[in-house]
């Protein structure tokens, strides 16, 4: 419980801090933009250029491989939670299948309800690409005020961040004896999915932060949750006659 109030209250902080200092989403923008000269019926004081990093081939080729990687790391777990529910007895272990279904359960609700199908449809915030700061038409919105202009798959917050920052929780999977040696780089890898997303252009840091943040923040509670239903049903199993 203690885990989930702690990165529940930082995501609001983190919230408040972006709402607060949107200054910090576009200074951070601004320095993977490059200008450039605008051609053709452009608009008095309009702002041209690119976000040069999102045509390095490279990292186009990392962000598609990022992309498939919680939906692959989500089947595999499929795959490991029915192998484990077929075992009986001394072979089958319940352990498991709470850890499996916890990242499951995390996964279908973070980055793909709460994520995809609910902020990014009602956020309307506009991807930095498609603001009139860094060529685009929309106007610059800051976290969380939920009245851009944008009206579907808006920038508020990253989905593929979310994705990344689940498959980050999946370092609650390996044994406690490997959690020190492989977290951190499993960490790392995960991050290069946000830093990518905001040097193309695609999504401010405020996006990426709360968006990675936020599969944690979900992880943790659904961990809460089935432990709390694990402790009534022994609560309720020891008073039974």
């Amino acid at each position: 419980m203690a885990w989930f109030l702690t990165l529940f209250a930082a995501w609001w902080l983190l919230l408040a801090l972006f709402y607060a200092f949107p200054q910090i989403d576009i200074d951070v923008a601004r320095s993977f933009f490059q200008e450039g000269q605008c051609v053709g019926g452009a608009r008095a004081a309009q702002i041209c250029g690119q976000f040069p990093y999102s045509a390095e081939e490279l990292l186009v080729a990392l962000r598609k491989i990022f992309f498939y990687l919680p939906a692959m790391m989500a089947l595999l777990i499929l795959v490991l939670l029915i192998r484990n529910l077929q075992h009986h007895g001394a072979t089958y272990s319940k352990e498991k299948t709470r850890q499996y279904s916890v990242a499951l359960v995390s996964f279908v609700i973070g980055p793909y309800l709460l994520v995809n199908l609910i902020l990014k449809t009602i956020s309307g915030r506009p991807r930095p690409y498609d603001t009139d700061l860094f060529g685009g038409a929309d106007m610059f919105t800051a976290a969380g005020t939920l009245n851009g202009a944008c009206l579907n798959n808006c920038s508020f917050i990253s989905g593929e961040a979310a994705g990344a920052g689940w498959v980050a929780c999946l370092i609650l999977l390996l044994p406690k004896s490997l959690r020190p040696i492989l977290g951190p780089p499993i960490v790392a890898i995960c991050l290069v999915t946000p830093a990518i997303r905001v040097s193309f252009g695609g999504h401010y840091l405020s996006d990426v932060t709360l968006g990675f943040l936020s599969s944690a923040v979900i992880y943790a509670a659904v961990t809460v949750y089935f432990e709390m239903t694990q402790d009534e049903k022994k609560r309720t199993s020891g008073t039974s006659l």
